[in-house]
């Protein structure tokens, strides 16, 4: 009986061999991707321009040198992008990639993401809407109390000019106003009035007048416009000198006495009176 191994000890060994052969047999990354390259009848340039990646990462990619694409990340998409453009399945060269440089990065978890989102300050911009409603606001406040101040000024002319504010008001038509009448001098004023001195009365009754009255030496005593309901007296020691406007718009009394003339509206009577009128001088 033999002292040594049982063919059972001798098999592990036997299956190392057979998994460094197949090893061996199995291309790199980098070997499979060129020859693929090589067999589509591709240059390296004709892929850089295809894929966007830069020729430099290529030729390294295909030497099996991944530290120019900057990261294991980077690697794994630029192997995905590389297989594609030689038509070759990038499932294995990416299982055979995370077996030689240590598998796939570990995902981020997302809870700590989720956190530091969630009590990150969120930064508020100015409320324009605000703004531009209290903006709003004011300018109808201005509008409203500039229209109101425009009403009130328009009534208060209306109402200076007689009429009525309202929207059912008539328009009320401006008529002129009649002077009262005045009552004739009765005998006790006639009377009254002095008999050493010429006193003449001009009453502008149914129109305004222009109304000029000299005394006997010729001096002005009086030279103006009677608005209608306005009365003017003039006296002398002997005579009264009359220019009148509109004669058919006054009445004239002449020592007390009112002056019966068919004066006609707008002409103008140019009059003297003595102290023994009524009678025109």
């Amino acid at each position: 009986m033999s002292i040594g191994n049982s063919p059972e000890d001798e098999r592990p060994f036997e299956n190392e061999h057979v998994e460094a052969d197949r090893e061996e047999a199995r291309p790199s990354i980098g070997r499979a991707l060129q020859q693929a390259r090589i067999a589509a009848g591709l240059t390296v340039d004709d892929v850089s321009s295809a894929t966007r990646v830069r020729m430099n990462i290529v030729h390294a990619i295909e030497v099996d040198d991944f530290s120019p694409c900057g990261g294991d990340v980077y690697a794994r998409g630029h192997i995905r992008t590389l297989a594609k453009a030689v038509d070759l399945d990038p499932a294995p060269l990416l299982a055979q990639y995370g077996d030689e440089h240590g598998g796939r990065p570990a995902p981020t978890p997302a809870a700590p993401l989720f956190e530091a989102e969630r009590i990150r300050p969120e930064r508020r911009g100015p409320n324009w809407t605000a703004a531009m409603v209290a903006a709003i606001v004011a300018v109808i406040g201005f509008v409203g109390f500039t229209m109101f101040q425009g009403d009130d000024g328009s009534n208060e002319a209306n109402v200076a000019e007689g009429s009525t504010p309202g929207d059912s008001a008539s328009p009320t038509t401006k008529t002129k106003k009649p002077a009262d009448p005045k009552p004739e001098p009765s005998d006790s004023a006639i009377a009254a009035a002095p008999q050493d001195k010429v006193t003449v009365r001009v009453s502008a009754v149914d129109d305004e007048s222009w109304v000029a009255a000299k005394d006997h030496n010729g001096r002005m005593i009086f030279d103006g416009l009677l608005k209608q309901g306005d009365t003017k007296t003039f006296q002398d020691s002997s005579k009264v000198h009359l220019v009148i406007g509109d004669a058919g718009a006054i009445d004239l009394f002449v020592n007390g006495k009112k002056i019966e003339e068919n004066f006609q509206p707008g002409s103008v009577e140019r009059l003297t009176y003595t102290k023994g009128d009524p009678e025109a001088g």
